[in-house]
C-alpha cells in the first residue's frame, strides 16, 4: 500500500505510529485502501486530535469549529436537503423536497423568512445561490441544473423555460444522481456532486458568462480528488469558501464534513455524529451543508433540522 509524502505529514508522532501500526495491518489482510480508504480515516482522525498544527495557514480546520446551534427544528419544511448563502440579502435558502417542494428562506439562525413554492421540478436535492437573485437548482434523478430568479418576496419559482444544463454521465436509475452544489462567484464555477455509484465531483466553468449569451462552458472532472483523499460513503452536498478557495464536502452516511484544498488535497474533517461531534444526538441524516461571509457553517438534516457550527475564537 503506498502512502503519499503529504499524507504522512499530517500525522502528530504518537497519532501517526499508531496509525501506521494499524494501516500495516490493513495492507497485511491484503485489503485494497480504494475499498475501505482506511488510511484516509486514520489521517482524518489524527488531525481532528492534534488541531491545526501543521495545518495550512489558509485552512478553514474543521476541528476547531463548535456547536452553536444545536437540531433547531426548521416549521412547515419536509426533507431538507441542500442550502446555501445568499450573501445579497444575509440569509439562507433550503430546498425541501417532500410533499409541497419549496425554496425556503432562513435567518441566519434558522428562523423562516420567505417561501418560494417549486413549480415543474421534481426530485430537487441541491441549491447554489449565484448572485443578484439567482439560484441553481439540481435535479437529481436527470443530472440537471435549473437556473431561475428569485422574486423579491415569497412567491413561485417556476423550472418552465428556464435555462438548464443536463451532464448525463454515469447516470443511475435509483436515487444516486446529483446531489450537491456550490457556486464560487469570483471564478463563476459551479461545483456538483454526485452521491455515489460511483462518488463524483465535477466543476462547471463559465456558467454566469454563457447564461449572459456568451457560452463558453468548460467541464472539469475531480473524481480522483473523491478517490484519493475522501474516504465517505456517499457525497451529499458541498460548499465552496471564497476566503481559502477551499471546498467542504457532507456525508451523510458517514455524518462527516471533510475540506479540501483547491488541488483537491485533504485538509480537514468533523464528525456529527459520535462524542466527538459536539452534538446533543447524532444529526439523523445531515443533507446540506454552507459557509457565510464570517466563516459560519450550516448543515441541515432531514427531516427538518438546522445547525450551525462556529469557529473557536
Amino acid at each position: 500500500m503506498a502512502f503519499a509524502s503529504t499524507g504522512l505529514r499530517r500525522f502528530a508522532p504518537r497519532a501517526g505510529l499508531y496509525a501506521l501500526i494499524l494501516v500495516a495491518a490493513v495492507a497485511a489482510l491484503g485489503v485494497a485502501d480504494h475499498e475501505l480508504h482506511w488510511h484516509q480515516r486514520l489521517l482524518s482522525r489524527a488531525v481532528v486530535h492534534r488541531g491545526t498544527q501543521g495545518l495550512p495557514s489558509q485552512a478553514i480546520a474543521l476541528q476547531d469549529y463548535e456547536v452553536v446551534i444545536d437540531a433547531k427544528p426548521v416549521p412547515g419544511a419536509a426533507e431538507l436537503s441542500g442550502i446555501t448563502y445568499d450573501f445579497d440579502r444575509d440569509r439562507l435558502l433550503a430546498v425541501s423536497n417532500d410533499g409541497p417542494a419549496e425554496v425556503v428562506a432562513l435567518s441566519r439562525t434558522g428562523d423562516v423568512l420567505e417561501r418560494y413554492r417549486l413549480e415543474g421540478f421534481d426530485d430537487t436535492e441541491g441549491i447554489a445561490y449565484m448572485g443578484n437573485g439567482r439560484v441553481a437548482i439540481t435535479n437529481e434523478t436527470l443530472q440537471r441544473l435549473n437556473f431561475v430568479e428569485l422574486p423579491p418576496q415569497s412567491g413561485t419559482l417556476d423550472a418552465k423555460g428556464s435555462p438548464f444544463l443536463t451532464l448525463g454521465l454515469n447516470m443511475h436509475r435509483g436515487n444516486k444522481g446529483f446531489e450537491g452544489l456550490a457556486y464560487d462567484v469570483a471564478g463563476d464555477r459551479v461545483f456538483i456532486t454526485k452521491e455515489r455509484d460511483p462518488r463524483q465531483l465535477f466543476e462547471v466553468d463559465g456558467v454566469a458568462a454563457s447564461l449572459g449569451g456568451r457560452l463558453q462552458l468548460t467541464l472539469q472532472d475531480h473524481t480522483d480528488w473523491i478517490d484519493r483523499d475522501v474516504s465517505t460513503g456517499d457525497l451529499a452536498d458541498v460548499s465552496f469558501d471564497p476566503k481559502t478557495g477551499h471546498l467542504v464536502l457532507l456525508s451523510e452516511e458517514s455524518k462527516e464534513l471533510v475540506e479540501l484544498d483547491a488541488e483537491g488535497r485533504f485538509v480537514s474533517s468533523r464528525p456529527l455524529a459520535g462524542r466527538g461531534s459536539g452534538l446533543a444526538n447524532d444529526a439523523p441524516s445531515p443533507e446540506g451543508v454552507t459557509m457565510d461571509a464570517d466563516g459560519n457553517l450550516y448543515v441541515v438534516s432531514e427531516p427538518n433540522l438546522f445547525y450551525v457550527l462556529r469557529k473557536k475564537p
